[in-house]
């Protein structure tokens, strides 16, 4: 072999070792670095990961609107403002009588101005600290809706609890109806705005439905839906009935006006869903027709609620609507059409069913309201004189019944 081709052949079989010796090294430092990623990682699954899948199982309920809690609160992006209780004196100039807008289950409610110029609404109560607290107010800040009173933050000082809402200023629909929180009773509130304040709810509602895991509001009633200067919904005290705990939820611990709200399901065992919702959501769109409390009887019966006269009509198959003639709120000043208050109360029958199965979701009632209002703004608005539909309005009808 000539010395030249000797000499290319020892430097291939040198170059070929070399890249030979070059990819072990790199497959051996791959092999390394996997190794040891792995082994971070069981660490940290050892220290952190076993503590957290106990915590979770620990703390889980056995109400399953409660299922998944506490992996929706370690997900969740929104974070609770920590206030602190000389904040909150200041701004409600040291819980003076003259800030105090009500008292409910969670305790007494003040109004309050921050010093960055929000009002506040600051609910307060006797509580020693504990993280349960904590943790569900941070789950229940953390949704936000425009039909819903946001929760922005909590105090616990002192053995005391505090909650601090958004501030609606127009008060409670029960307000509006009955008088008291500044509005006084006989306001004319036309049916298009209760459409507007009923689909709002709905909103409200279907959205805490919609949540994973879904939440069940378990206190819904008209005194908890508030309005603010354009009367647009707002639905309040979402979630309230866990922070309070199981002891405070159910007919043991409410007033006959407001057992009235609650599905035969939750009185007779205390069984909360949705369609227990729309249970309470029917009975809020009874009062709002007719303006009364649900739990006072109609003229024309003085033996029953006027939930149970409506059921029973239902049930004897004689919802007549010129029965209602009777309990229609004055205060619509007919301002309404036959048709529109026929398929209202059609919708607010179905969410009274006695049976939870047929009551339909909250989803469907927002449908529902959507198109009951679109129609009734369609056919009680004037378009020119050849334009102008012809309907039927609500005192016509009951002129016809006389």
């Amino acid at each position: 072999m000539p010395p030249f081709l000797h000499f290319r052949v020892v430097a291939w079989c040198v170059a070929e070792r070399g890249m030979s010796i070059l990819a072990a090294a790199i497959g051996s430092a791959a092999g390394a670095l996997a190794l040891v990623a792995l082994l971070i990682f069981l660490l940290w699954f050892c220290l952190f990961g076993r503590r957290s899948v106990s915590r979770t199982s620990g703390t889980a309920s056995s109400d399953p609107s409660l299922q998944g809690r506490n992996v929706a609160m370690e997900l969740s992006l929104g974070e609770a403002r920590r206030f602190e209780m000389e904040e909150l004196a200041q701004a409600t100039k040291g819980f003076t009588s003259k800030s105090l807008i009500g008292v409910d289950k969670f305790g007494e409610a003040y109004k309050g101005l921050l010093q960055d110029g929000m009002l506040v609404a600051i609910k307060k109560r006797p509580g020693s600290p504990t993280q349960e607290f904590v943790n569900e107010v941070r789950y229940l800040s953390s949704i936000r809706h425009r039909n819903l009173v946001a929760l922005l933050g909590y105090c616990q000082e002192n053995n005391m609890q505090f909650l601090v809402y958004e501030y609606v200023p127009n008060g409670s629909v029960s307000s509006h109806l009955y008088g008291g929180g500044g509005n006084v009773a006989g306001q004319k509130l036309e049916f298009r705005n209760r459409l507007t304040i009923s689909l709002g709810a709905a909103k409200g509602l279907a959205h805490l439905h919609s949540l994973s895991p879904r939440l069940i509001h378990k206190d819904f009633k008209t005194a908890n839906v508030l309005v603010d200067e354009n009367y647009i919904a707002k639905v309040a005290d979402a979630g309230l009935c866990n922070v309070l705990g199981r002891e405070d939820v159910g007919p043991s611990s409410q007033t006959v006006a407001e057992d009235i709200f609650l599905a035969p399901e939750v009185q007779e065992f205390r069984r909360f869903s949705e369609k227990s919702d729309v249970y309470a959501f029917g009975v809020f769109l009874l009062e709002l027709v007719t303006g009364r409390e649900a739990s006072e009887p109609p003229p024309s019966s003085s033996a029953q609620t006027l939930v149970e006269w409506f059921l029973a009509l239902q049930m004897q198959n004689k919802v007549d609507y010129g029965n209602l003639s009777a309990v229609i709120d004055e205060r619509m000043d007919g301002s309404y059409t036959a048709e529109g208050l026929e398929e209202l109360m059609v919708l607010t029958t179905r969410c009274l069913e006695v049976l939870s199965g047929k009551r339909p979701g909250m989803s469907y009632v927002v449908t529902e309201l959507e198109r009951i209002l679109d129609r009734e703004v369609r056919l009680t608005t004037l378009m020119g004189e050849e334009g102008t539909p012809t309907v039927t309005l609500g005192s016509q009808l009951f002129e016809a019944t006389k």
